[in-house]
């Protein structure tokens, strides 16, 4: 061997190991912040009862965290564009920290939420710069483990947050799951300035210097699609409680409107836009973000329903509805990562079409044979659908990703991501108001394969089977090849 080859290998060896440490420090914070949005589900009860509240005030705990997390997402795709990925994902876990920390000390519930807004101020940069860092960092053909490990992350999080919230809150207090928050972001800060790329390595159209970042940063653009997302989102989330007829719903939705066409006007009248219009013609893009929407919106809103059926209608205890839920969780954070590996070799268009099959397929057996029906026909439909969500996640992002120029990844990954946290938030609140109609027509079941005995869970789980078929169809714009360092077909 030469010192020129001996030399390449020990380079090619440190970069493995800052890759390796990337992926540990991205993947760790993204199972926090999940965890910060699951496991305070389980303690607002006991929120509720130590500030004497109200429910409608408590829910402000939930309620204003995913707001504030619905616009960061975007924002700081579009800062992982002009400035260091390390120092913004750096400070995201500082906002993190410092938010969780107010959330441990709270003598009062408005106090609390405060909190939980800086929390969410912080935790929306690491879905969007997490992505971002390992679209940046690696080539095409190279992603999709990566990737997958992300996504793995987050269906972790999303099992073990009720589990770890309901465990800690009953040993040592909801107080201390935001301590432990603390010291976990804290401890990432220093991997996060080292592992992830700065300003140099960002991308050849990166603006040198904070200054004059902020001077390419389109404000009326970036907070014009920040808060249109923000507003869809609080307007399906009053319309579940008040009704999608209230002023205070459709307000929303009317102003996210608005907002979101002056986004439009904006980008193609700006000098330096939020973003170009040419990524919304970009076709494979556009198809990975409506498949991402969609899928989320079933995935969600049967994670929803299900627990719903198994309550209402079997009559199960939380710890029965866990143990049919815990299956496919594991299955969704084991197969993520072989998902994402597989859309590298293969291709994502046909794993993404296969696994979107098995996905509506699962779900149309939910509607068809398992409403009403005993809860092992409730199990298998939910892991069937947790298998084919495992096969869609990780190469739909992977697609998105291969879809991207460099200097446009960071932004148009936050969109990415916001439309796909916006599915997963639209689906519950639909398939629930979607349940409550149909319970109140008190009619028979629209599927003609009926065989169980809830109709109206039967129906709802037809919306969200038809959900999944949107995505197929979105699907079929999917670069099909994803090669290394090169373009996909």
């Amino acid at each position: 061997m030469s010192p020129a080859e001996g030399a390449l290998t020990a380079a090619e060896r440190v970069g493995q190991r800052s890759t390796r440490l990337l992926l540990v420090v991205v993947v760790t914070a993204i199972l926090i912040s999940v965890l910060n949005q699951t496991f305070v589900n389980v303690v607002v009860p006991d929120i509720r009862r130590d500030y004497g509240a109200t429910q409608g005030q408590t829910g402000w705990v939930i309620t204003g965290y995913l707001l504030v997390f619905a616009v960061g997402i975007p924002l700081y795709g579009r800062i992982a564009d002009l400035y260091s990925l390390s120092r913004t994902f750096a400070l995201g876990l500082l906002l993190l920290a410092a938010g969780s920390l107010a959330c441990a000390l709270a003598p009062s519930l408005p106090l609390l939420v405060a909190g939980r807004i800086l929390q969410a101020a912080g935790a929306s940069a690491i879905p969007a710069l997490g992505f971002a860092a390992v679209a940046k960092a690696l080539p095409e053909g190279s992603r999709g483990t990566a990737l997958g490990l992300l996504s793995s992350s987050v269906g972790a999080g999303a099992a073990i947050g009720p589990v770890l919230g309901g465990v800690v809150t009953g040993i040592a207090g909801w107080h201390t799951l935001f301590f432990l928050t603390v010291v976990l972001a804290v401890l990432l800060i220093p991997g996060a300035l080292y592992a992830l790329p700065g300003t140099a390595d960002g991308g050849s159209g990166k603006p040198a210097g904070f200054l004059a970042a902020v001077r390419h940063f389109d404000v009326p653009g970036g907070l014009s699609l920040a808060l249109s997302a923000g507003l869809a989102l609080f307007g399906v989330t009053q319309g579940q409680v008040e009704g999608f007829s209230s002023p205070v719903s459709w307000g929303s939705f009317v102003a996210a409107g608005l907002l979101a066409a002056f986004f439009a006007w904006r980008i193609r009248g700006a000098s330096d836009p939020f973003v170009t219009p040419h990524l919304f013609r970009n076709r494979a893009f556009l198809a990975a973000a409506v498949t991402g929407f969609f899928m989320m919106f079933a995935n969600v809103g049967s994670y929803v329903l299900v627990p719903l059926l198994l309550s209402e209608v079997n009559g199960l205890s939380a710890t029965g509805i866990g143990l049919v839920l815990a299956p496919g969780a594991v299955v969704v954070a084991v197969l993520s990562p072989v998902a994402g590996r597989l859309s590298d070799r293969f291709g994502p268009r046909a794993l993404v079409r296969i696994g979107l099959v098995v996905f509506g397929a699962s779900m149309f057996s939910l509607s068809a044979f398992a409403a009403g029906a005993s809860a092992v026909a409730v199990a298998v439909g939910i892991l069937g659908q947790s298998l084919g969500f495992a096969l869609v996640n990780s190469p739909t992002a992977n697609a998105a990703a291969a879809s991207l120029s460099r200097d446009e990844s960071g932004v148009g990954l936050g969109i990415y991501q916001m439309l796909f946290f916006l599915g997963g938030g639209f689906g519950p609140a639909v398939g629930a108001t979607f349940l409550a109609v149909r319970q109140g027509a008190d009619a028979g079941a629209l599927n003609p394969l009926f065989a169980a005995s809830s109709a109206s869970f039967s129906d709802a789980f037809l919306l969200l089977t038809a959900a999944a078929v949107v995505a197929l169809v979105a699907a079929t714009g999917l670069k099909r090849n994803i090669g290394k360092g090169g373009k996909g077909a």
